[in-house]
């Protein structure tokens, strides 16, 4: 093999392993953000439950209920 071509080759193999480093650092940031989405869903769940539990004692002759359009 020529030179120039063992060059390219070492080349492409530095471009992949910088790109392999890249899509596991992105990979671990996205499994984080989704872990962190589901908590946060979690708690507005559990909000969202807590408020309707509140409304339902504030009025209990009118029970809050969504639209039908919901």
């Amino acid at each position: 093999m020529s030179a120039e071509i063992e060059s390219r080759i070492t080349d492409l193999e530095t471009q992949i392993a910088h790109q392999s480093r890249t899509v596991e650092e992105l990979n671990e940031v996205v499994i984080a953000q989704a872990e962190l989405i589901d908590r946060m869903q979690r708690r507005l769940d559990a909000l969202e439950e807590e408020f309707q539990d509140l409304a339902d004692l504030a009025n209990p002759g009118h029970p809050v209920t969504r639209p039908p359009h919901y």
